[in-house]
């Protein structure tokens, strides 16, 4: 057995002269000896073939030079071939004896290769004699004849040393000499001197692809032989076990010292892996887990197990496995490992119960989930691997918590968790990766009508009533929906695509779910652009004012102007409001923005009469802000203003949260002297019963 070859040896080899490459030279790795060996082993079964073929061609051409026209030197030419045919015939037995006769192959491999060398140059060398020698039979159909004969058994002779190629240069050698021998200094010769130059090249690239796939192979099989020798020492010396399964989850392995620590009777071959394993029901999370990943043919990494056959279990391992494909994606079963967790088991699954799980719901965490979408959507098992993620925001949760205290969100997150793992079920994987927010992962699903249907019954299960503390509570929830690998093939790209769906789920009412589609990117791409442009065109100063004149119905004179935000976008030209001020508030621009036009329409109004107001839209994330009341008194005091000249239109959206903060607002502004008008009534939240509240000095209602 080799000892793996260091990388230093490895880019060595690579350099090797080319002596040693071509095995003219001792070389010190037992490899290229082996190689070596093997090499002229297989010439030694083919050079009787070319010894016969060149005695048949010697016997061929007297015959053809005896039965040829009476001819001046013919006699001379028949005696010349026989005087060739014996000297080939004493170079191939040398050749022979070389490679077959007992004493002499105990000769080093390298000392034989070189012996074979020149035995093939000079049988080379005198098959081109014997060629030159035919020319001088009388032209003809015979000439031609003698001359196939002698490349004939050249092309033999080449092919049967082919494997060797120090003996396949010696060839090209040995007839590049007897050329030179024979039609001295010329052209010919320098042609021939050119092609052997060809042929040293190619034969020294296939004597280094030679050597190399013999390292490689010895490496190789060195490693199998170590590994082999490495897992039975690991499983004899009780520091872990290996075991495999079919596809339909049952054992075709299971390491002996396994079997005996079961107490099993029977030979566990052919049973399922849950019939002999079940997972540990103390730990958050992990019930029918080990049935899920069989079922779903995914990998799972460290699982606490214990023996399904005793009800008490004393000894527990660690368990591991992933799927196993063929060249073809096909799925062949499951192969894994195992180690003893008897001693360790508390403090490990507490360790991985930390790692792993949501403490409050005991759900995956965000971590686990995004773990486990990885390993989903890398395990192929056929064309592609089809999985849907789910990702869910709980409606109203916030009310609940802000009403009822967070202990009391606490207790209904850890109900919903439950609801969703009865929903769920061995379906697919359910975790919480933050406040109100769910995600769950479904392999091999990607039916559409199946996943709409459990989205309903999800949304529906989530909505029945809650009580806690003996006070019933009603959310929603809304489920964006992400199927690979046609939204995306990795888990960053699915994840964000489901959230898109989320997105538009929210934008489409709540309580509701939808399917990710590419108009969701590209509106989300278009409202990424133009928050960008947005910010450019708050530090460039590209907004302006536009004022709509405000008519008294009874005078039927202008009392005051209505001021617009206007933005001539460079190459999308006039964008309307509604297309930019709901990205300005997604992205918190609104307030940047609301502030520049309060105190631009406060300076313009400065240059105006006295009698004639001033009329501001105001958001309700204005409205929200605390620190609104200083910034309008700022306004006032930079343009001069009186305050009553200012007025400040508000949206029934600020009614959504009605809470004390939003009277304390009503009251402070009212403080300040400003006027305060309804905007668009009758839109929105319309309710008579805040008018009777709200200290509106006047109500402007919508048109439609």
């Amino acid at each position: 057995m080799y000892a793996p070859l260091p990388v230093a040896d490895r880019r060595a080899r690579d350099r090797s002269p080319a002596p040693a490459v071509f095995g003219l030279r001792e070389d010190p790795r037992e490899q290229v000896a082996e190689l070596l060996d093997r090499k002229l082993a297989q010439v030694a079964e083919t050079w009787p073939i070319a010894v016969a073929t060149q005695m048949v061609g010697c016997v061929l051409l007297v015959a053809l030079a005896l039965i040829a026209p009476p001819a001046a030197g013919l006699a001379t030419i028949v005696a010349s071939i026989g005087i060739h045919a014996a000297i080939l015939a004493v170079m191939s037995a040398g050749v022979f004896g070389v490679l077959r006769l007992p004493g002499l192959r105990e000769w080093p491999a390298y000392k034989r290769n070189r012996a074979l060398t020149a035995g093939v140059a000079g049988v080379a060398a005198l098959s081109l004699s014997l060629l030159w020698t035919v020319e001088r039979v009388p032209s003809g159909s015979l000439q031609l004849a003698c001359s196939i004969a002698v490349l004939g058994l050249i092309a033999v002779t080449a092919v049967s040393v082919h494997a060797v190629r120090a003996a396949t240069l010696g060839l090209g050698a040995g007839i590049v000499v007897m050329l030179a021998v024979c039609a001295g200094i010329g052209v010919p010769l320098v042609v021939a001197i050119l092609f052997l130059g060809c042929l040293g090249v190619v034969a020294h690239r296939l004597a280094r692809i030679d050597v190399a796939q013999e390292m490689n192979r010895a490496e190789d099989a060195n490693e199998g032989r170590l590994a082999i020798r490495m897992i039975a020492e690991f499983e004899d010396q009780g520091t872990g076990w290996f075991w495999e399964a079919d596809r339909q989850g049952r054992l075709t392995y299971l390491s002996a010292k396994v079997t005996n620590e079961l107490g099993l009777a029977n030979d566990p071959v052919g049973q399922s892996v849950t019939d002999l394993f079940r997972m540990d029901n103390d730990v958050p999370g992990t019930e029918r887990t080990l049935a899920f990943h069989i079922a779903s043919r995914t990998s799972f990494t460290d699982y606490s197990v214990c023996a399904a056959t005793s009800l008490e279990c004393q000894r527990w391992w660690s368990i591991s496995g992933r799927p196993v494909v063929d060249d073809l994606g096909r799925f062949q079963g499951f192969i894994g490992s195992g180690r003893d967790l008897t001693e360790q088991r508390k403090s490990e699954a507490e360790i991985t119960r930390l790692a792993l799980f949501d403490g409050l719901t005991g759900l995956a965490n965000r971590q686990r989930m995004r773990s486990s979408l990885d390993k989903t959507l890398a395990q192929k098992t056929g064309p592609y691997r089809a999985t849907s993620l789910f990702l869910m925001d709980l409606d109203r949760f916030k009310a609940v918590n802000d009403t009822l205290g967070h202990q009391a969100g606490d207790t209904l997150l850890k109900q919903v968790a439950q609801r969703l793992q009865r929903g769920i079920a061995d379906a697919g994987l359910v975790g919480r990766l933050g406040g109100d927010e769910f995600q769950v992962v479904l392999p091999g699903i990607d039916n559409r009508e199946t996943l709409a249907a459990l989205s309903r019954e999800v949304i529906a299960s989530l909505s029945e009533p809650y009580f806690i503390s003996g006070t019933s509570v009603t959310i929603g929830c809304s489920i964006g929906i992400a199927i690979a690998p046609d939204d995306g093939d990795d888990a960053e790209t699915l994840v964000r695509n489901a959230d898109l769906a989320l997105y538009a789920a929210k934008a489409d009412g709540r309580g509701v779910h939808r399917f990710y589609s590419d108009d969701m990117l590209t509106g989300a791409r278009t409202r990424k652009l133009l928050e960008d442009d947005l910010r450019a065109a708050i530090s460039d100063g590209a907004f302006h004012l536009c004022y709509q004149p405000i008519v008294s119905t009874k005078s039927a004179q202008i009392v005051g102007y209505e001021a617009l935000i206007r933005w001539n976008h460079p190459t999308r030209g006039l964008v309307s409001p509604a297309d930019f001020i709901p990205v300005a508030e997604e992205c918190g621009l609104i307030e940047a923005i609301g502030e520049w036009v309060l105190r631009t329409a406060c300076l313009e109004a400065a240059r105006w009469p006295g009698s004639v107001r001033v009329a501001v839209n105001v958001s309700p994330i204005q409205f929200a802000n605390p620190a609104l009341p200083a910034l309008v008194t700022s306004a006032l005091a930079q343009s001069g203003i009186a305050a009553g000249r200012l007025e400040l239109e508000i949206t029934e959206g600020v009614f959504l949260d009605e809470t004390r903060s939003s009277e304390q607002m009503f009251r402070a502004l009212k403080g300040i002297g400003v006027r305060l008008a309804l905007d668009d009534f009758g839109t929105g939240y319309s309710s008579l019963g805040y008018l009777r509240n709200a200290p509106f000095d006047k109500i402007k209602i919508d048109q439609s």
